[in-house]
């Protein structure tokens, strides 16, 4: 089952709170760009054509009729954070290339890296989005240079900070993430 996708045409992400328009097809991956201005490749299994906002609003009215989803109680803009997941775990995102892909026999080194800083990247802009506060990013030991690539790409956003993971839990091969939920500092 082959979908056709197209340049300008307004697409979702599958397992991501991403959308945007398509800029470039190089198959099998299809690069989008996001409202925010941000280019991210993704295999064409990944996406799917945006569904309008009108047929967003009658699936949501429909839920709510149906009482599916229920109305919102706090006041609009504050968020109430239980007590179970005040101390929830941080997100973890395993990095390492037989995690993120069945074979990579066929890919060079640059498109093993260009993969998983792209995954980095979407997994962050997720956990940014979901409000998250804490990701891990286990890259591994190697020779440092996912390390150094994922630190490239964390220097680029406002509002997070990261250093070294637990090192008993990880080693040295891992880096947290932590993302101020008030975007004012760095």
């Amino acid at each position: 089952m082959s979908k056709k996708f197209e340049i300008g045409q307004s697409i979702q992400v599958l397992d991501d709170n991403l959308d945007g328009v398509i800029v470039a097809i190089d198959m099998p991956y299809i690069t989008i760009e996001t409202a925010d201005g941000f280019s991210i490749r993704f295999r064409e299994s990944e996406i799917i054509p945006a569904i309008s906002s009108s047929i967003k609003k009658e699936l949501i009215n429909v839920s709510r009729q149906k009482g599916l989803e229920k109305e919102p109680k706090a006041k609009p803009g504050s968020v109430r954070i239980k007590p179970k997941e005040r101390n929830l775990p941080p997100m973890e995102v395993d990095l390492h290339i037989e995690k993120l892909v069945k074979s990579y026999k066929h890919m060079s080194n640059y498109d093993i890296l260009t993969l998983q800083v792209d995954t980095a990247e979407r997994q962050l802009l997720f956990a940014i989005s979901k409000r998250i506060p804490k990701i891990v990013f286990i890259h591994g030991v190697g020779e440092g240079v996912l390390k150094d690539e994922l630190y490239y790409l964390f220097n680029r956003y406002d509002g997070i900070k990261f250093y070294s993971a637990d090192y008993q839990k990880y080693g040295s091969g891992a880096t947290e993430v932590y993302v101020y939920q008030n975007a004012q500092r760095k």
